[in-house]
């Protein structure tokens, strides 16, 4: 099939609210050295896109400045010296930017094939949740079999891969969600407890699960609210991983004592200004250990809602709405 000199893609004309994106025909990208066009089936919605829509998450020097960290379709034309991928390959990308289109240019290093079975869809809901994931629970946060781990936002979509794949290598997980149908969700997937963080203080909780030992991992995307309680619930020698700020990064008068006392380590990370090699890094540790378990079964994406790629719009008031469990997603 030609390529199109144009193609449809959700554009941004000024930060705002949801309305501010609207469909645009625009000049389809051309692959660069490395890199491979990919035919867009379906892209994931994740709260970075909605952080850039408003203004605030720019676009490292670079990359599309359209929205859509994740896609997945077919491979429509190879760039300069890629010899990994041939053109009709399925694959499913993390995308630096642009995967809200109907054509998206990616590094040929961070895409991945379609896990057995998978649809459009469910690939197109893996890289940007299963990336972050790996990169910070089980290569920042060093989860190990036999240990225990808290993820705040168990019903999220990093919450609900995290749950699946601690379990799956091993590891007594726990999680925090605020509604019922979010806390059976975690426990559907392999929580072995969720803590309701409306109605329960997770650190009592953490407590009287563990006889008072803490768990080894936390991984936080809330932030500045539970930092100190985050501390207070980690063993000795415990990891707190960062992934995000949902309600803020700073903490006033803050209390580093149990950092030494306990032997804690703090680290955290974003995934979108890393290089090409290092997501390319990640790629590889997945499909060798994380992607059996998907064609298996064993580990399955959890998927919400799907919205045709003219209606980003409410797909993005869905996920700000905070009722979803688990992942949104575009289809073309």
């Amino acid at each position: 099939m030609p390529l199109p000199e144009l193609m449809t893609a959700i554009t941004v004309a000024a930060p705002g609210g949801p309305e501010v994106m609207v469909p645009a025909e625009i000049p389809c990208p051309v692959p660069g050295p490395g890199e491979v066009l990919i035919r867009v089936a379906a892209a994931g919605v994740n709260r970075p896109d909605i952080q850039q829509r408003k203004g605030l998450y720019p676009p490292p020097p670079g990359a599309s400045p359209l929205l859509g960290l994740e896609a997945a379709g077919e491979v429509a034309s190879l760039g300069p010296g890629v010899e990994t991928w041939r053109v009709g390959d399925r694959v499913t990308a993390l995308c630096n930017g642009g995967g809200y289109a109907e054509y998206c240019a990616v590094p040929a290093s961070q895409c991945l094939p379609w896990p057995e079975g998978f649809d459009a869809v469910k690939a197109a809901s893996l890289p940007e949740t299963f990336f972050t994931v790996w990169a910070n629970l089980f290569q920042g946060g060093r989860l190990a079999a036999g240990e225990r781990a808290l993820i705040h936002g168990g019903a999220s979509g990093i919450g609900t891969v995290a749950i699946q794949l601690g379990r799956a290598f091993g590891a007594t997980m726990y999680a925090t969600a605020g509604a019922a149908e979010k806390l059976e969700a975690c426990l559907r997937l392999g929580a072995d407890a969720a803590i309701d963080y409306k109605t329960q203080d997770f650190v009592a909780e953490i407590a009287r699960l563990t006889e008072g030992r803490g768990v080894d991992v936390i991984l936080d995307m809330v932030g500045a609210p539970y930092i100190a309680r985050d501390l207070r619930a980690l063993a000795r020698e415990g990891r707190l991983v960062l992934i995000a700020f949902q309600s803020g990064s700073k903490v006033e008068a803050f209390d580093f004592l149990p950092v030494m006392t306990k032997r804690l380590t703090i680290t955290g990370s974003t995934m979108r200004p890393r290089s090409t090699e290092e997501k390319g890094k990640i790629a590889a540790e997945l499909k060798e250990k994380a992607w059996p378990l998907l064609s298996s079964g064993r580990v399955a994406p959890v998927i919400f809602a799907t919205f045709p790629l003219a209606e980003a719009a409410s797909a993005h008031r869905l996920m700000e709405e905070g009722r979803h469990i688990g992942k949104i997603v575009l289809t073309l």
